[in-house]
């Protein structure tokens, strides 16, 4: 049994520890000897959460075969979405709280015009695929149009964390932490529509 792990541009497969209480720090040690990185040098991400108590064990954050996690070195450059990298504000710029409740609400309006609507009409078809017309864009198949969809998900919820937070920003870290929640929510509905759909498709094969 094994995982999905995405680092970068590449997708490495790992197994899965087959100690039930294994912890995270398992996973972390054994992910450190795969891509030679320090295991203090990066985050691991899963369901669009960081994974942060490596002394949790791997069941607390529902990790299983088969479950596809995302590897990112910390402080490696996170793609900004086109209307936060638009030239308001020059890199150089030190960040203020009001530019970085700014920069939230960027990303989170980027999610709402270029994810959510093909999020919906994925979860329509879906759940009545006989009742909704619906082609995956760029003649993906189905599986595909769940993976990416959730990837960019992901990549949201990243851009969302590298943001810089002084420790007295106590509404930028609100708005953030319900950009976050919304987001994570989009991904739970995309999970947990997949899983009905395909529990469905298993349902009906049973039946023939």
């Amino acid at each position: 049994m094994s995982l999905s792990v995405k680092w970068g541009k590449e997708r490495l497969h790992v197994d899965l520890p087959t100690d039930p209480n294994a912890t995270l720090a398992v996973l972390r040690n054994e992910l450190a000897e795969v891509t030679g990185i320090d295991p203090t040098a990066f985050k691991l991400i899963h369901a669009g959460a960081v994974m942060k108590d490596d002394n949790a064990p791997l069941s607390a954050y529902k990790i299983r075969a088969n479950s596809k996690i995302v590897l990112m070195e910390k402080g490696a450059p996170v793609p900004e979405p086109s209307s936060i990298s638009s030239g308001k504000q020059k890199p150089s710029t030190p960040a203020t709280e009001i530019s970085t409740i700014a920069a939230v609400h960027s990303e989170i309006s980027n999610v709402n015009k270029t994810i959510v609507p093909g999020l919906n009409a994925f979860l329509s078809y879906l759940s009545s695929p006989s009742d909704t017309e619906y082609t995956p864009p760029q003649s993906l198949t189905l599986e595909q149009e769940h993976t990416r969809l959730g990837e960019l998900l992901l990549q949201s919820l990243l851009r969302l964390d590298v943001l810089a937070m002084d420790g007295a920003w106590t509404d930028a870290r609100k708005e953030r932490k319900g950009a976050v929640r919304s987001v994570q929510t989009m991904l739970e509905r995309l999970d947990t529509g997949w899983k009905e759909h395909i529990h469905s498709k298993e349902k009906q094969s049973a039946q023939l």
